[in-house]
């Protein structure tokens, strides 16, 4: 946590943040245009906040764009705000929410967070039943070969849909697939109103990726969550869902147990 406090101490470096949760998603050329700083030193404050989790970066192309990543904030949080008074920490919990919430305000909801376990684990805790129906509470259907369909299964219903597809399927390394479509049944054994089933149905269909990178002794796994329209309804449901759902990962993977179910 040593790196996210100092990190946060530099001026500059909250400026580049403050930048990214004004427009989140931007290149190192976007950034300079928009500061009154020399390109070497907004590189160099990149580097540190990138190497504090507090940014993380997705390659489009040749261009590599920054988003604001929660996962380092989200932990103080868990790790400490519940344990003192929430008025002494209250910036804190303001900079998460701002965190999360900006992350959601642009096309794509991308987090980073390092776990320590292997690349082989972690690609079964994200595709073997028996683990996504500990932290996620649901299990997929599927071979897990690009194109094949994948069904959800949650609270005992079963979601499937012409598009609800896996994209793309590099074991240990790359995983994406297409959110689940918005059923009736689904929305029951959710407690989801019709009214809010009438919206996600009308919106395009999502789509999630998994980065996935060996560092040796630990990997780093980033998701991206984009193909959102603007105003999304599905998108404000998953924005505060995903943090949540990768600490529980993490700490299955780590430890062996979940999360606690908030009180």
């Amino acid at each position: 946590m040593d790196e996210v406090f100092k990190a946060l101490a530099d001026g500059s470096r909250r400026r580049l943040l403050d930048s990214l949760n004004a427009r989140n998603g931007q290149s190192l050329r976007e950034l300079c245009s928009g500061l009154d700083m020399a390109r070497q030193s907004v590189s160099k404050h990149l580097a540190l906040l990138e190497a504090a989790n507090l940014v993380t970066t997705v390659r489009r192309g040749r261009e590599k764009l920054h988003y604001l990543n929660a996962e380092p904030v989200n932990a103080i949080a868990e790790r400490w705000i519940s344990r003192y008074d929430r008025e002494r920490v209250h910036a804190l919990a303001d900079l998460k929410h701002a965190l999360e919430d900006t992350a959601m305000d642009s096309n794509a909801f991308v987090y980073t967070t390092y776990i320590r376990t292997t690349p082989e684990k972690l690609w079964q805790g994200l595709t073997d039943p028996a683990f996504t129906s500990r932290y996620w509470g649901l299990e997929f259907a599927t071979d897990w070969k690009a194109g094949s369909p994948m069904v959800w299964r949650q609270g005992g219903a079963d979601t499937a849909g012409p598009g609800q597809v896996v994209l793309e399927s590099d074991p240990f390394r790359r995983l994406s697939y297409t959110w689940h479509t918005f059923t009736p049944e689904w929305a029951k054994a959710n407690g989801i109103e019709e009214e809010t089933l009438a919206e996600l149905a009308a919106e395009r269909r999502s789509k999630v990726t998994f980065e996935i990178e060996d560092l040796g002794g630990s990997v780093k796994l980033t998701v991206v969550h984009d193909g959102f329209e603007p105003g999304s309804t599905a998108r404000e449901m998953v924005r505060h869902g995903w943090p949540a759902l990768l600490s529980s990962l993490k700490t299955l993977l780590e430890t062996g147990d979940t999360l606690p179910d908030p009180a």
